[in-house]
């Protein structure tokens, strides 16, 4: 069942989502050459608890993390460790929070050191696609309005959409009703609501929409082993323009 949020209920998503947004931009003036993925990992647990918040991902099905760290052609779930970010790398980082019982998931891809305008074109492309989707999501429109919005934003650049995993329905559980995928024709699904909560999160290949998983049963890489970008914000339907809860 899709809930919708009280305005008491979108105070909380609203702090929880100021969390994720802050540790997003202490890891963005973090990552550089020669950092571990394990280091962002801490840097970002820190932030969310000096905030008051607990790790929403930690644990979470048996996530070990607090980040979902990807490198280059990882997708999505990629496991903080040793590794040292090289120049010319992406990095997508994925963060969730929860603060008074409710949550917010942000994502964002990274580039580090010096990157081909080619891969810088991937990242922006895929972060357009989110808000060609975002500013689907009002009152009225139909749930696939966003998911249109997404691939024809993201196909027309020349980059694929991945099917495997899509946007979720977020507030007292990190993942709720409905699912919202990134491909799809308009016009389909629930009617929007004010007061349903979203995280709309494409991830945009530069090949192949097919992806595996690695054998961790986790990291999800893309099967050409071409570049994926991933950008997410939680978002509230109002009765006027979308609210995004995931930005400071």
């Amino acid at each position: 069942m899709i809930t919708c949020k009280s305005e008491k209920e979108l105070v909380y998503m609203r702090e929880a989502g100021r969390v994720v947004a802050k540790a997003h931009a202490e890891l963005s003036r973090a990552i550089r050459v020669g950092i571990t993925t394990l280091e962002l990992n801490r840097l970002a647990e820190a932030v969310i608890v000096k905030e008051g918040a607990k790790p929403a991902f930690k644990g979470l099905y048996g996530f070990p993390y607090t980040i979902c760290a990807s490198v280059n052609e990882e997708v999505v779930h990629g496991f903080p460790s040793l590794r040292k970010l090289e120049n010319g790398d992406i990095i997508s980082i994925d963060i969730g929070a929860e603060i008074n019982g409710y949550f917010g998931d942000g994502a964002a891809t990274y580039p580090v050191g010096d990157v081909s305008p080619e891969i810088l074109q991937l990242l922006q492309a895929t972060e357009e696609s989110l808000y060609k989707g975002i500013a689907m999501a009002r009152a009225g429109n139909r749930l696939s309005d966003i998911s249109h919005a997404v691939q024809t934003c993201a196909e027309g650049y020349g980059y694929s959409v991945v099917r495997d995993y899509v946007g979720h329905g977020i507030g007292r559980k990190p993942h709720e009703e409905p699912q919202v995928p990134n491909f799809g024709k308009p016009g389909r699904g629930p009617r929007l609501r004010a007061g349903m909560t979203l995280a709309i999160e494409p991830m945009i290949n530069m090949g192949t929409y097919e992806v595996r998983t690695l054998s961790n049963n986790w990291t999800v890489v893309t099967l050409d082993a071409k570049l994926s970008a991933h950008f997410e914000h939680t978002i509230a339907i109002t009765d006027d323009q979308p609210e995004i809860l995931t930005r400071m």
